[in-house]
């Protein structure tokens, strides 16, 4: 179980308190099925955050409510088509050729 003291403050000002606070508030809305990576709809501070996985890479997509039509979580299951999931396919196939590509610098 966390236990932070309110009374301890960070060198910004917040305490560490306030800094997970906003971390618990968190929750998953969905995980849709993809046969080439992890889908997950999260919410969070009047935001969504949409999470693609694929092994050790991830990149994720943030919304605000406000910016929506009031469709909520269908209104972001709308906006991953199939041509937005195919750049997202072609984005993880450059991080990994880039990241293979900066640790065999390192070799």
């Amino acid at each position: 179980m966390l236990n932070f003291k309110q009374t301890e403050r960070r060198s910004n000002g917040t305490s560490c308190f306030d800094f997970f606070q906003k971390y618990i508030n968190m929750r998953i809305v969905a995980e849709l099925p993809h046969p080439n990576f992890k889908i997950t709809l999260f919410s969070m501070n009047q935001k969504y955050i949409v999470k693609f996985e694929q092994g050790q890479l991830e990149q994720s997509y943030k919304l605000a409510e406000l910016d929506l039509m009031g469709g909520g979580a269908n209104e972001v299951f709308q906006l991953l088509d199939e041509e937005f999931l195919s750049t997202v396919t072609e984005r993880f196939k450059t991080m990994r050729s880039d990241f293979s590509a900066a640790y065999q610098r390192q070799q």
